[in-house]
């Protein structure tokens, strides 16, 4: 019974051994490896160039000129004229505020008065003194008439009355003049601080105006920005702020310096203007140019032949730049700068004409990676 069964299991046994054997001895076929990922990138192509620098600095807005308008007589504010407000433009010459001028008005007739008496007094002591000289003729026609004869000492006298008579007639009359309180350029009110009713006395602070015919701003420059800007032309400059989410620029030109470095933060002050700041004659700029703003200023910079300017992110640490050979493969190279801004690096040496620039910031990046890569014309400076 044992031998019945014990002979088929014994065959079946034999046939799987058979089989794996089989299979173990079949060849296993080669497995292929992936291709690693190719990483696409954006890429700009090097160009020599010939480039105006240009060197950005910071400021606010001044005044060129600014007063303190002050009144030269004592008196009572009778009129305040409708320019003379916070924030009123007027013209060289306007009358901002008059002071009561009745006093000055009562000297001022005093004064030609007592003018008016001595010309009368002249005019008698001239005529004593031509009845003296006749008289002396008369009586001693031999004899030389002496000044005192003559009545000369009395006639200068009464010239010298007149003299000074008419000088405290002009000094009336400019008091009189002084009640009406002038511009003396034009300008803005800054700050009115006087009005109507108000008594003020020869000194008394008014307002304070300024200039509105040129805008001046005061940039810092540091040392590193100086060889690139020729100060003594006067270079252009152009403004901008961003005044309720719009940009707007202004153009103006720098026109001195403060000719000292600044011992603290050690950058020397140039000092740019705009013209008609206020945009008074309708035609200068679409948006004010207000004192006080904060702005922006690209000053013109020199020229610089055979440079190489890409934007700042594909400059990597120790001056060095990622190129893509013609087998599409990252090949590291050291460059030479010239110098940087916020947005751009200016390469001048270390770089080939219409050589590939890797913009893309890759992690750990081998030399001889091999890449795709997008010229991207939107990432030129």
């Amino acid at each position: 019974m044992l031998r019945k069964f014990a002979l088929p299991i014994v065959v079946l046994l034999g046939a799987l051994l058979i089989t794996s054997w089989l299979i173990a001895q079949r060849p296993v076929p080669a497995q292929k490896r992936p291709d690693p990922p190719v990483l696409l990138v954006d890429a700009i192509v090097a160009e020599l160039a010939s480039v105006r620098l240009k060197v950005h600095a910071q400021g606010s807005v001044t005044p060129r000129t600014e007063t303190s308008l002050t009144g030269e007589v004592a008196g009572q504010i009778v009129e305040v004229f409708p320019q003379f407000v916070s924030g009123g433009f007027f013209k060289r010459g306007d009358v901002l505020v008059k002071i009561d001028d009745r006093t000055y008005r009562a000297e001022v007739k005093r004064s030609q008065a007592a003018v008016a008496a001595a010309e009368t007094l002249i005019t008698r002591e001239q005529g004593l003194s031509d009845y003296a000289l006749q008289d002396w003729r008369r009586l001693n026609p031999d004899k030389e008439a002496t000044d005192l004869a003559l009545r000369k000492p009395q006639l200068a006298e009464a010239k010298a009355n007149l003299q000074s008579a008419l000088a405290d007639l002009e000094r009336k009359e400019g008091d009189l003049e002084r009640t009406m309180v002038r511009a003396p350029y034009d300008g803005m009110i800054r700050q009115k601080l006087a009005d109507v009713g108000q008594f003020v006395g020869a000194g008394t602070q008014l307002a304070v105006i300024f200039a509105s015919d040129v805008a001046e701003i005061r940039l810092p420059l540091p040392d590193k920005d100086l060889p690139f800007v020729d100060l003594k032309a006067q270079p252009p400059v152009e403004v901008t702020a961003n005044i309720g989410g719009t940009d707007y620029y202004w153009r103006g030109k720098i026109v001195r310096t403060e000719g000292v470095f600044d011992e603290q933060s050690r950058v020397l002050y140039v000092v740019a203007q705009v013209a008609d700041p206020y945009n008074q004659d309708g035609e200068s700029w679409a948006y004010p140019l207000r004192i006080g703003t904060f702005v922006g200023a690209n000053i013109e910079g020199r020229r610089a032949d055979n440079l190489v300017v890409l934007p700042r992110s594909a400059l990597r640490r120790d001056n060095r730049v990622w190129i893509i050979d013609s087998n599409n493969r990252l090949v590291p190279k050291t460059v030479s700068v010239l110098r940087t801004d916020a947005s751009s690096v200016y390469i001048n040496s270390g770089l080939e004409d219409n050589e590939l620039v890797c913009l893309t910031l890759l992690e750990n990046p081998l030399p001889g990676t091999v890449v795709r890569h997008v010229e991207a014309e939107e990432n030129q400076p």
